[in-house]
C-alpha cells in the first residue's frame, strides 16, 4: 500500500466530511482532554450536551481542580463510567499542582497523571500540540485491521502495539492532528463495525480487505466470558408528605458513592406480579412496609462484567414505617443528589405522574448500557 497516497486521500476526505464537534472549535488541550474522556465508551450524541454543560460550569484546568468532587460528579450524572470523572480531576489537580495548570505537552508527562494512559495521551499531544503520535482507540483499531487484513485478535496488546506502530509510522509530522481525527472519523462514520460503508469509503482503493471481500468478519475480537446477572426489585418507597426512601451506596466499588433507590434481591426479575409481590413481601416485612405493593415496568442495565434486570415495586409507607440505609428524600432534594443513570430513569417515569409510567404508553422496557 502507498501509504502517502492513503494518507492525502483520507485528510482530503476530512476536511469536507468532517463533523462539527464543540470540542473542535479550538484545540485547547484542556477542552480536548475533557473530550476524549468523555467519548470514552460513550457515543458523540450523548456527549455533545454533557461537554457543553461541563465547559460551561469548568472552563479551565484551575475550575475543575478547585472544584468540590460532588459538584463535579453530579455535573457528569448521566453519562455512567464515574470513575472517569473522578480520574479526570484528580489529574487536572496534578496538573495544577505540578504543570502551573498547564496541560503538558510531552508523552511521559502526559501518561503520569492519574487515570491517562498512552490512547489519551496520544490524542491530547497529536490534536492540541501537534506531535505526531499515535491515537489508537476502537475505530482506529478497526481502521487499521481492514486496511491491512489484520486476522490477529486485536484485543491482544501485540495486535495493539502491531496498528500503533504502523499509525506512528504513517502519521505526518506537519498534520497530525487532522490525520488521527480523520482516522477516528472514518471508523465513526464509514468503517463502522457491523455495516462498513465501503461505497462510500475515500481510502477504499487502499483497504486489503476489501479486496479480498472480508471486511464484514474483521476485525477479530475474541468472544468476551458472559456478564454475570442479577434480578432485583427497585423500591420506590412513598411517605404521606410524597418523600421517598433512598440511600447512597458505599465509597467504593460500583457505582461508588452515588445514590440510589432500595432494592432487593428476586430470583426472576421478569416473573410475575404476584410472584414478585410475595418474593419482596418478605423482605420488608420488619420495617412496616404496606402490603399494598404495585409491581411496574423491567429494566436492564449492563456494566461490563454484570447486568442487572430489575422490576420497580411502588407502595405508600405506613406510619412509622422505616429503613435501615434509607434516608426520605423530596424532588428538591434528589435534584442534588448524584444518581446511577438507571435510577435517574425510574424516578423519571415512577416517582411523579402515573400517567407518565411507561406502560401507559405502550411499553415498560427499557435497556442502557452504562455506568
Amino acid at each position: 500500500m502507498d501509504s502517502q497516497l492513503f494518507v492525502r486521500d483520507l485528510l482530503a476526505w476530512y476536511e469536507t466530511d468532517k463533523r462539527d464537534l464543540p470540542w473542535r472549535k479550538d484545540a485547547d488541550p484542556y477542552r480536548v482532554w475533557v473530550s476524549e474522556v468523555m467519548l470514552q465508551q460513550t457515543r458523540v450524541d450523548t456527549v455533545i450536551p454533557y461537554f457543553e454543560r461541563f465547559m460551561d460550569l469548568f472552563p479551565t484546568v484551575a475550575a475543575l481542580a478547585n472544584a468540590s468532587e460532588g459538584d463535579v460528579v453530579k455535573a457528569w450524572e448521566g453519562l455512567g463510567y464515574y470513575s472517569r470523572v473522578r480520574n479526570l480531576q484528580q489529574a487536572v489537580r496534578e496538573v495544577s499542582e505540578r504543570y502551573n495548570g498547564i496541560v503538558p505537552d510531552s508523552f511521559e508527562a502526559m501518561t503520569s497523571l492519574r487515570g491517562v494512559g498512552p490512547y489519551t495521551a496520544g490524542a491530547v499531544l497529536s490534536i492540541a500540540y501537534g506531535k505526531p503520535l499515535a491515537a489508537v482507540d476502537g475505530n482506529v483499531l478497526r481502521v487499521i485491521s481492514r486496511l491491512h487484513k489484520i486476522e490477529e485478535d486485536i484485543a491482544k496488546p501485540a495486535t495493539k502495539k502491531q496498528v500503533e506502530a504502523y499509525v506512528s509510522r504513517i502519521v505526518p509530522h506537519d498534520q497530525a492532528s487532522a490525520f488521527n481525527q480523520a482516522l477516528m472519523e472514518l471508523g465513526a462514520l464509514v468503517c463502522t463495525a457491523r455495516t462498513p460503508r465501503c461505497e462510500s469509503c475515500p481510502v477504499a482503493r487502499h483497504c486489503v480487505a476489501r479486496a479480498a471481500g472480508c471486511q464484514a468478519r474483521l476485525p477479530v475480537k475474541a468472544a468476551k466470558k458472559p456478564a454475570r446477572r442479577e434480578h432485583y426489585a427497585v423500591l420506590l418507597l412513598r411517605r404521606q408528605d410524597g418523600s421517598l426512601a433512598v440511600l447512597q451506596r458505599p465509597d467504593k466499588g460500583l457505582l461508588r458513592g452515588l445514590w440510589q433507590l432500595p432494592m432487593v434481591a428476586v430470583e426472576d426479575a421478569v416473573a410475575s406480579p404476584d410472584e414478585i409481590r410475595q418474593q419482596v413481601q418478605g423482605c420488608l416485612a420488619d420495617y412496616g412496609i404496606a402490603e399494598s405493593l404495585e409491581v411496574g415496568g423491567v429494566y436492564t442495565h449492563a456494566f461490563t462484567h454484570l447486568h442487572w434486570t430489575l422490576r420497580v415495586v411502588r407502595t405508600d409507607l405506613l406510619d412509622g414505617a422505616t429503613g435501615g440505609d434509607w434516608i426520605f428524600s423530596d424532588a428538591m432534594d434528589r435534584a442534588q443528589m448524584t444518581f446511577g443513570r438507571i435510577f435517574q430513569i425510574i424516578l423519571q417515569q415512577w416517582a411523579s405522574d402515573p400517567e407518565s409510567r411507561p406502560e401507559r404508553k405502550g411499553g415498560e422496557q427499557l435497556a442502557l448500557f452504562h455506568d
